[in-house]
């Protein structure tokens, strides 16, 4: 009898609940300790392709191979409206314009960066002391107010919005390229005059989130393909440089995301 007893508890031992395993497989990753679901999660799994129906015909033949579509899931709204998005969208694409050398703001996913970030901690002010009293602070203290990142933003925008609609009789996203370009510099210089916030301060906040959008691992929502980083000719996150360290000519290394050290199913 004892000797059943062991062989069970070894068995149980070896063999781990088999719920529990399929639990974590299917909401999330085990990564440092953590379960990661959600957005990351959904990086680290291999997406499913999107396959056209062979009955529609869409141009095709229906001997040919259907066509694939790659969805990145990572681009979803977490905390703008659609307007909000869509104001954030044009902004940061006047901040960062596609040309000759490359994608703008908008192809690079940085208004989804901004948004994603704003649902976070950095947009809930979590790691910051946030209690009174308040003073104005010094300029080279920044925002020194009760206001969290995400509320600034729900106020600036709005009123974006509003001084679009009085001085052009357009929605900030309908405007020409020059007139979304004035409406921003009129916030960078503080010709709008917003009563509870500062739109220079806000101009500043929104220019460096554009930045860190198109530079930033993709794994936070921007840098759609790593092509910020192509345009820079920066590596990544690389695991190590021993190939290349003693050459002395620039060796262009195709980027690594962080998305590929994070552990596969």
């Amino acid at each position: 009898m004892a000797n059943e007893t062991e062989e069970k508890e070894l068995k149980d031992h070896r063999e781990p609940d088999q719920s529990r395993r399929n639990f974590l497989k299917n909401s999330g990753y085990a990564v440092g300790g953590l379960i990661v679901g959600g957005v990351v999660g959904s990086l680290l799994r291999t997406p499913k392709k999107a396959t056209t129906n062979n009955n529609v015909n869409n141009g095709t033949a229906n001997n040919q191979a259907p066509a694939t579509e790659t969805v990145n899931f990572n681009q979803a709204l977490m905390y703008f409206t659609q307007e909000q998005f869509l104001i954030t969208e044009a902004a940061t694409e006047r901040l960062f314009p596609a040309d000759d050398n490359g994608p703008g703001a908008k192809e690079l996913g940085v208004a989804y960066y901004i948004d994603h970030q704003l649902a976070g901690e950095w947009g809930n002010n979590g790691r910051e002391y946030m209690q009174g009293p308040f003073y104005k602070g010094e300029t080279t203290q920044g925002y020194q107010g009760r206001l969290k990142r995400r509320e600034i933003f729900d106020i600036a925008l709005q009123e974006m919005q509003n001084y679009s609609n009085k001085k052009y009789q357009k929605k900030f996203k309908d405007l020409a390229p020059e007139e979304q370009d004035a409406v921003l510099k009129a916030f960078e210089t503080d010709e709008v005059k917003l009563t509870t916030i500062s739109a220079s301060g806000f101009f500043k906040t929104l220019f460096n989130a554009t930045m860190e959008g198109v530079y930033a691992d993709p794994l936070y929502g921007g840098n759609t393909n790593m092509n910020g980083w192509k345009l820079k000719n920066y590596p990544g996150n690389q695991m190590s440089y021993t190939k290349i360290i003693e050459q002395d000519q620039f060796a262009k290394i195709p980027p690594v995301s962080l998305k590929e050290h994070l552990p596969h199913s």
